[in-house]
């Protein structure tokens, strides 16, 4: 069995866990919430690029994606800012669902596994 490589690991959770040759992050959330959409999304896909980084990866190697959206109507400003961040030719396979999420201010939570 492979080690087991904790990234920035707190008391309930870690934010990425590698093992083998894939880094699984946890959900990624903006910080600042009083953002717009476009902000909170490009402060979730910064988290996303720093702990791949971390792990030994970057976002070419991502190889799937969840996307959770507090409200669908910001599916294409939400789309705008991932097509602009992604490589072309190097996305992942994605999903993006509507969801409540735990801040009533929160807009996005994005999650990725990718290949180290």
């Amino acid at each position: 069995m492979s080690d087991i490589k904790r990234i920035d690991c707190g008391p309930r959770m870690s934010e990425a866990v590698v093992l083998g040759d894939r880094i699984h992050c946890s959900g990624m959330i903006p910080e600042d919430t009083s953002q717009g959409i476009t902000g909170q999304v490009k402060q979730a896909l910064a988290e996303i690029d720093s702990l791949l980084a971390k792990g030994g990866s970057d976002k070419t190697k991502i190889l799937t994606a969840t996307i959770w959206l507090a409200d669908v109507a910001d599916f294409s400003a939400m789309n705008a800012v991932w097509d602009a961040w992604v490589v072309p030719g190097q996305t992942p396979a994605q999903a993006t669902v509507q969801a409540k999420l735990n801040d009533p201010k929160m807009k996005i939570e994005i999650m990725v596994v990718a290949a180290v």
